[in-house]
């Protein structure tokens, strides 16, 4: 499908900016191709894209940020409507029993109540603008499934070593947060954030089918009481059929 039909058939408002085709005379060769349809087809395309638009708002309009740096097959999909912009969060439930505790990896598997993704990885076509992040810390009865999932999650100031500890979010071999205190966490008495979150300033993308890495370093294991586990969230918007 050519960028013109792309553009005709898209079911996107804004569809010319994501193409970077907001400003025609910066774009000869789309330019030629316009000039080659007839009058009626030729104004129908450009009211498409260069028409005002509703601003989109939070992570969404992060997302379109990084349109460009999208996989090609997900800005197809996206300018085609295969594909859509949605909200949400990909979690991950791991024990505290280490100084080092990888959140996602590779033999995980997906299973309501302890993570959303498989194998670390975001499936094809969905692709991830981390907008804000959440960790939490939870004890459970004990280490059972059952037990594991009915946890309630809280604040990380519950527990000292817990949030004098590090952590760090990477996305094939991409720093999206470089090692950091936990404390950024620490939202007690912040009436503005949920318990736990930290919103990103600076919002990076995951790309589908790359290893997720966020791993919590800790100084010490001391006064970690048994079955204490701790819960991410990466929030944000991602693409999705």
């Amino acid at each position: 499908m050519n960028t013109i039909d792309l553009i005709e058939q898209s079911p996107l408002n804004n569809v010319g900016a994501l193409l970077g085709l907001d400003s025609l005379e910066n774009n000869p060769e789309f330019l030629g191709a316009l000039n080659k349809l007839n009058p009626i087809r030729k104004q129908m395309v450009v009211n498409k894209i260069t028409q005002p638009t509703a601003q989109s708002r939070g992570s969404r309009a992060e997302m379109e940020k990084f349109f460009k740096e999208l996989p090609k097959h997900i800005q197809d999909g996206l300018i085609a409507g295969e594909l859509r912009m949605a909200d949400t969060i990909i979690y991950s439930i791991k024990p505290v029993n280490s100084k080092t505790i990888k959140m996602f990896e590779t033999q995980d598997d997906k299973e309501i109540g302890l993570r959303n993704i498989s194998n670390g990885k975001l499936p094809k076509n969905q692709a991830l603008l981390v907008s804000g992040i959440y960790l939490l810390v939870g004890r459970s009865l004990d280490d059972t499934k059952d037990n594991i999932m009915s946890t309630v999650f809280g604040k990380l100031e519950s527990n000292g070593a817990l949030n004098n500890g590090e952590c760090s979010l990477k996305s094939n071999k991409k720093i999206i947060l470089p090692e950091t205190s936990n404390r950024i966490f620490c939202t007690e008495g912040n009436m503005l954030v949920p318990v736990g979150y930290k919103k990103l300033n600076n919002p990076r993308l995951i790309q589908d089918d790359v290893q997720i890495e966020f791993t919590v370093e800790l100084g010490t294991t001391a006064n970690i009481p048994d079955f204490t586990y701790l819960y991410v969230g990466l929030e944000g918007t991602i693409t999705t059929p």
